[in-house]
């Protein structure tokens, strides 16, 4: 990139389990939380912040532009700008580098980019029939015209939508993203067993990093509504007593008779938000503020549907390229857990010529990934994928853990549903 884009500081809240402790906060509220936290840790007034840029995927109803209404209730001016972005899972990481080219193009110089779902909060929908049944009984303008309306009603008329069902189902394809992973662990010939060894190993992983206290520096513990007499102050998904006989015991999810993808070797649907500070790395100098780290370059990819959770691999492929770097230069990976099997698809494709001449143009594979180095405490599958935040989420616990080893370079790359990839290259400071 033309300037150092800086990545000052970031704080993110717990990750919690939908339908669970954070069913009563809302997207807004969550990120209007990370958000004056953040703030508040990095010591800058609102008065320099230039805008808002946020990621969320299933938008709500009630509040349209999330984005604008995160800053406001943040306590940012009123005459600061803030817009929302949607590139599904990788909307949180399409904030910072939707904030990175905004300010390497000169129209903003300190942006506050981040991510926030509640998918406790996707709601159901009326079905077309009882959404046409409503709309014909508003402009009914006779009693007798309404009594014939609602004479008309039938009770398979209720049967709701479910939104979190359809925001999660490729319109393209038709197919639910479990099963584009079904067709991963059908393509690369990847077992049950494999995916439930990977899972266990993730929740090993994520367990051993909470009792470290390494997310202590980037949680900040979150009041709990309605009453606000409990604080949560860690992740609910990883679970200490994982079991390999309990994960082995659980049926397929996704494909009843033949499948090998179960909701234990899946990632779990959870809520969060994350935000970070984004500016120039002479603007960080100007302001007397050190920065974690840098976004040293980006790159987005797509793929088919579905085959979408191989989007890392092809994102990286792109950056690498754009970068002049070698895949032996990055020391510590984040690779979104989004199912067992599209993680070990990748790291097979990452590994394979065949795969890279075949799909990628490339004369030999784009290298070889040590599991030692991959999301090293955990990942979604542990820790859980609020979809519009984990974006974000991967960046921010990846300088963390570059700063903690002092390695200079790290990845964080995820699939996206659709059919794309993004792959983010930082370095700390």
């Amino acid at each position: 990139m033309p300037k150092r884009i800086a990545i000052i500081d970031g704080i993110r809240t717990p990750i919690c389990r939908a339908a669970g402790i954070f069913e009563n906060v809302y997207a807004d509220d969550l990120g209007a939380f990370a958000v004056k936290e953040l703030l508040a840790r990095a010591s800058l007034p609102a008065k320099h912040i230039d805008e808002l840029i946020f990621g969320n995927v299933c938008q709500p109803v009630s509040a349209p532009n999330i984005a604008r209404i995160i800053a406001l209730k943040a306590g940012l001016p009123n005459s600061l700008p803030a817009y929302t972005v949607q590139r599904n899972c990788g909307s949180g990481a399409e904030s910072i580098t939707t904030a990175a080219d905004k300010i390497l193009a000169g129209k903003a110089e300190v942006i506050i980019a981040g991510g926030t779902e509640s998918m406790s909060n996707i709601p159901l929908l009326f079905n077309k029939r009882m959404t046409k049944l409503v709309s014909n009984l508003a402009t009914a303008r006779t009693s007798v015209q309404k009594l014939k309306v609602l004479l008309s009603f039938r009770p398979r008329y209720l049967k709701p939508v479910v939104g979190l069902i359809e925001g999660l189902t490729d319109p393209i394809t038709g197919l639910i993203m479990g099963k584009t992973a079904e067709i991963l662990a059908r393509e690369f010939r990847i077992s049950r067993d494999e995916q439930d060894d990977f899972s266990i190993a993730s929740h090993a992983r994520a367990i051993r990093a909470m009792h470290a206290g390494v997310f202590e520096d980037e949680i900040c513990p979150l009041p709990v509504p309605p009453d606000y007499h409990s604080v949560q102050h860690s992740d609910d998904g990883p679970r200490e007593n994982e079991k390999l006989t309990k994960l082995r015991s659980l049926r397929p999810y996704f494909d009843r008779r033949n499948g090998t993808v179960t909701v234990g070797n899946s990632c779990s649907i959870s809520d969060g938000a994350a935000a970070i500070l984004v500016m120039t790395e002479e603007k960080a100098r100007e302001l007397g503020l050190k920065p974690l780290g840098f976004l040293v370059d980006y790159a987005y990819a797509g793929l088919e549907p579905e085959r979408m959770g191989l989007g890392p691999v092809y994102a990286t492929a792109r950056l690498l390229k754009q970068t002049n770097l070698n895949f032996e230069h990055i020391k510590l990976i984040e690779l979104n857990e989004a199912f067992a099997a599209q993680v070990l698809a990748n790291l097979k494709a990452f590994a394979s010529d065949g795969f890279a001449v075949k799909y990628l143009n490339l004369s030999k594979k784009v290298g070889d990934i040590d599991p030692d180095v991959m999301n090293v405490n955990g990942g979604a599958i542990a820790l859980g994928h609020p979809v519009g935040m984990t974006g974000t989420r991967l960046v921010l616990t990846l300088l963390k853990e570059l700063q903690r080893r002092q390695e200079q370079f790290g990845l964080a790359t995820m699939c996206i549903g659709g059919g794309q990839g993004g792959a983010l290259l930082l370095e700390i400071a």
